[in-house]
């Protein structure tokens, strides 16, 4: 018997295009495309941008300017829980610059000292503190949940998101009982 080279070349390029086509489309379309509808539909969300791994989620996400940062990372978090099996890695994108840059490099000492030892209500009056210190046109915005603290700096130039996840109270028993 004798097999033809042409033909099965063809076979395996028709195949391979329908295969994998098939699967590219559905991913836009029955994943990426709804994903990023849904994000963009959140109120305070200007524009959100989606990569599908095999088992994360990246989110990208741009709010509009007066948008509160407690409000809207939540309400993501739960349309990227849709897709199942799939941890979600959501990046707030913001304009910075070097001045916010430098100046959460020098808050961020009291801020990590403040989530250690659970003190949350100290973090927003370093925060203004530091910010009137400073001087200028620094704004300054903390918030919490029982998920994350959500930290928001603002100047006339540039605006930066930081969410740094809060550590749940461990319960259990003591050691020597």
């Amino acid at each position: 018997m004798r097999l033809r080279l042409i033909p099965i070349l063809i076979t395996i390029a028709v195949s391979s295009t329908v295969l994998f086509g098939g699967w590219f489309v559905y991913r836009s379309v029955a994943l990426e495309d709804p994903l990023i509808e849904q994000v963009k539909a959140i109120d305070g969300v200007a524009d959100a941008m989606v990569d599908i791994g095999r088992d994360q989620v990246e989110l990208q996400v741009q709010l509009i300017q007066d948008a509160s940062l407690a409000a809207v990372y939540p309400k993501i978090e739960a349309a990227a829980s849709a897709l199942h099996g799939r941890d979600a890695r959501i990046e707030i994108s913001g304009e910075s610059d070097q001045a916010l840059d430098a100046w959460w490099s020098k808050a961020l000492f009291d801020v990590a000292q403040a989530m250690d030892t659970m003190q949350y209500s100290i973090i927003p009056e370093r925060l203004e503190e530091l910010a009137r210190e400073q001087g200028g046109d620094l704004h300054v915005i903390s918030e919490i949940d029982d998920k994350n603290v959500y930290i928001t700096l603002q100047n006339e130039q540039a605006i930066k998101y930081i969410v740094l996840p809060r550590r749940p109270v461990m319960m259990g028993v003591w050691p020597n009982e």
